[in-house]
């Protein structure tokens, strides 16, 4: 299996290790993400998606709740499938911190549609 999230759970491969748990760990995606305190939880065994294996899940949730406790807003997101924009077929979850007014919509948000709405209107995204 050629899986790049087991390989940062095995050391092989290099990532910014924010925790670590026996059961998971927590790194910085390798895009910087969409801000400065996104974290990715992954459990350490493979385990495709959040609907593959509900104890690993379970396990991963809790990490990620640890996480997500040491922000006063936050949103816990994780997608099965590609039709669910899921691209790592590795089970994570992202925690990613929020502030009012900080501009980053999520998809089913007010925000995002006027976004889109502006962004098709115009032809180019603000």
């Amino acid at each position: 299996m050629n899986c790049s999230f087991c390989s940062i759970a095995a050391g092989q491969t290099p990532a910014v290790i924010v925790r670590e748990w026996d059961d998971a760990l927590a790194i910085r995606p390798r895009s910087g993400g969409v801000n400065e305190n996104h974290v990715l939880v992954l459990p350490r065994v493979h385990v495709d998606d959040a609907g593959t294996d509900p104890d690993v899940t379970a396990a991963v949730m809790r990490r990620a709740a640890e996480l997500m406790a040491e922000h006063p807003a936050a949103n816990l997101i994780t997608s099965k499938g590609s039709a669910a924009t899921q691209t790592v077929f590795h089970l994570h979850v992202h925690v990613v911190s929020r502030q009012d007014g900080d501009g980053l919509p999520l998809p089913w948000t007010p925000q995002h549609a006027a976004r889109t709405t502006t962004t098709s209107q115009n032809g180019e995204a603000r």
